[in-house]
């Protein structure tokens, strides 16, 4: 009756989900992902072998999990990629506030598996490292605060972002994982040189990181150690990075073969930190060239999309995923070679690991969400605006 009265409403034809998240997605950057896990699995069912033998495991047993948490994470990539920067940002800061709890009970309640550093926790079919999924939270609470310090009668977001950093690169450090802290700190650092932080800032910050150091080579022997081995000029052949790097040296260009690597049944971490080693040594320096290429995909087309954000939040907060995740794999390479003391850090999408895994399908699914297409102007006419 209403209806006649009135007249019916007028139904509002909306676009389907799935399409409209095709079509504005970075697809460069998906299938440079997707293959990255791949070359993981891969390399996974290289290296994981002797380990499994050595825990009474069948050959495959890691690479079965590996194929388990990576498909959990592409799954949270893939949804991740589909939300709103605004829900985004909404679970971010639900993620953020747990895991900085479960950070902060560490002392009490985690493991340290033998390695030194209370990272983990057990929970009797695996474990649980709170720091990896801690950083996308930070970094888009952090890029949230900085964007709300731009307007006007803001808040004074940067001071408390800072502040924020500070504690958790503290709690981090106490753990012992300067590894964690020093991608917090880039991170950071990172998103307020973008958000228009002066110079003379940064080059204190920079600065303080000197004396800070001092401190922790005086006052952790796990810190100690680590720079030791990295500076001492002999470098000992059984030890992990002598491993690794004698390796790589004989993989050559083209690897000596599928399966014909040795550096597997001496490194217990080859499938985790020294995977690259793994993939030099069998496949040689043109998959390490593949890799490499696949990770600069990722973080230039999403720098190039970025650029052309007129949010500040998502600008910043997508700068500062990416910066984080580029960091990391040029870190884990680094380390491998010898150019970095070791951090115990993971190779994003090809190391095995459930944490890392799952928490960088999170944080890249941001990326894309970050930098999918939206109906806007760009930056650039913004600007151009201003000038006129």
């Amino acid at each position: 009756m209403t209806e006649m009265v009135y007249g019916a409403l007028p139904v509002q034809e909306r676009e389907p989900v799935l399409p409209k998240w095709w079509q504005t997605l970075d697809k460069w950057t998906m299938t440079s992902i997707l293959l990255l896990f791949g070359i993981g699995i891969l390399l996974g069912m290289a290296a994981s072998p002797p380990l499994a033998a050595k825990n009474g495991f069948e050959a495959f047993h890691y690479v079965k999990k590996q194929v388990i948490f990576g498909g959990a994470a592409m799954v949270a990539m893939l949804l991740t990629s589909m939300m709103s920067p605004i829900l985004v940002r909404r679970l971010a800061v639900i993620g953020f506030i747990v895991t900085l709890l479960a950070t902060a009970m560490l002392p009490f309640f985690g493991t340290d598996f033998g390695k030194g550093a209370v990272r983990w926790y057990s929970l009797g079919f695996g474990s649980l490292q709170p720091s990896e999924f801690l950083k996308p939270g930070f970094v888009v609470v952090a890029a949230w605060l900085m964007a709300a310090n731009e307007e006007i009668n803001g808040p004074p977001g940067r001071m408390w972002s800072f502040l924020l950093m500070i504690t958790i690169v503290v709690m981090l450090a106490l753990q012992p994982d300067f590894g964690q802290a020093c991608l917090i700190l880039f991170g950071w650092s990172v998103m307020y040189f973008v958000s228009g932080a002066p110079m003379v800032l940064i080059g204190g910050i920079l600065l303080a990181i000197y004396p800070a150091a001092q401190f922790a080579y005086s006052n952790s022997e796990h810190f100690a150690r680590r720079i030791d081995g990295f500076l001492d000029r002999s470098l000992d052949p059984t030890t992990q990075i002598g491993y690794a790097t004698n390796a790589i040296r004989e993989g050559g260009l083209f690897g000596v073969g599928v399966g014909e690597g040795q550096v597997k049944w001496s490194l217990p971490d080859a499938h985790t930190d020294f995977i690259i080693s793994v993939a030099a040594e069998e496949y040689g320096l043109i998959l390490v060239m593949v890799i490499i290429a696949l990770y600069a995909t990722i973080v230039l087309r999403s720098y190039f999309r970025l650029m052309r954000e007129r949010d500040p939040f998502i600008r910043l907060a997508g700068t500062g995923l990416v910066s984080i995740f580029g960091v990391q794999a040029m870190v884990n390479m680094g380390v491998a070679v010898r150019l970095l003391p070791s951090k115990g850090m993971t190779l994003p999408f090809v190391s095995y690991g459930g944490s890392s895994l799952i928490a960088g399908g999170i944080a890249v699914g941001m990326i894309l969400a970050f930098t999918r297409t939206r109906p806007q102007g760009e930056i650039g006419e913004i600007l151009r605006g201003h000038v006129r």
